[in-house]
This record gives C-alpha cells, structure tokens and sequence, in this order.
C-alpha cells in the first residue's frame, strides 16, 4: 500500500471523528473533552503495546527525535486538541473542520522553508485551494 492510500484512509478516518467529538462535548468543556479522548488514545495504545510491544524499537531512537516525536505529541494531541474542541463548541463541524484542517498549508510551507522540500507546481496549486477554500469558509 503507497503513501497515497494511507493518506486517504486517514482522512476517511479523520473526517468521521470531528462528528463523533462535536456530539460527545455536548455542553462539556473543551479540557473534559481532551481528557476523555486522551482516555481512548491510553486504552488503545495500552492494547497496541502488547500486540506490538515496541520497546526494542523505542530503545533505537536518539534524544532528539524522542525528544520532537514526544513535542508533537503534546502539541497536537493536548494544546491542538483543545484549541479545536473550543472552536468545535463555537462553530459548526462544517465550517470548522476545513479551516482546522488546512494544516496542510502550513505543513507545506514549513516543508518548504524549513526542509528544504521542493515547491512544484501541483503543490502551489493545492496550497493556493486550501487558502481559497478557508476564505470560502470563513464567510
């Protein structure tokens, strides 16, 4: 399976999931609703651990990348959780989820930047649809 298919199942996979937020929060706050996802990723990653125990892999991995691996993890999973489930209560998961979902245009103009990653034509015009398509939204 290519790279291709592995990004359109996660979307399929991170498209349902906003819905299934929006309806848990209910009238809950964002930081309940972080802890409570959180508890899903603990069991899920508890179950993972003893099919798959990584401990040998883990043990391969430099101070600097378990130090960024670990970075993202809190920045994404805690601080980007619950700056989206504050907008998910404030907005619909129509007009929220896209905007949100525009990383990709950051993603893509860091890559550029920071990595050095070439910025082919396909790629400004993809960029060019996400900003069109979050000023659409914003409306």
């Amino acid at each position: 399976m290519n790279a291709f298919f592995w990004a359109l199942l996660t979307a399929g996979i991170w498209g349902v999931v906003p819905l299934m937020e929006k309806l848990g929060l209910g009238q809950h706050p964002p930081a309940v609703g972080v802890v409570a996802r959180s508890l899903g990723v603990v069991g899920g990653l508890l179950v993972f651990v003893v099919l798959r125990p990584p401990w040998a892999a883990l043990r391969t991995l430099g101070w600097p990348s378990l130090l960024l691996l670990a970075g993202g993890g809190l920045l994404a999973s805690l601080v980007g959780q619950l700056v989206f489930y504050h907008a998910l209560k404030a907005g619909t998961v129509s007009q929220v989820t896209p905007v949100a979902g525009a990383y990709p245009l950051v993603a893509a103009l860091l890559g550029w930047w920071l990595l050095r990653e070439p910025l082919s034509l396909p790629r400004v015009v993809g960029v060019v649809c996400i900003v069109v398509g979050v000023l659409l939204l914003r409306k």
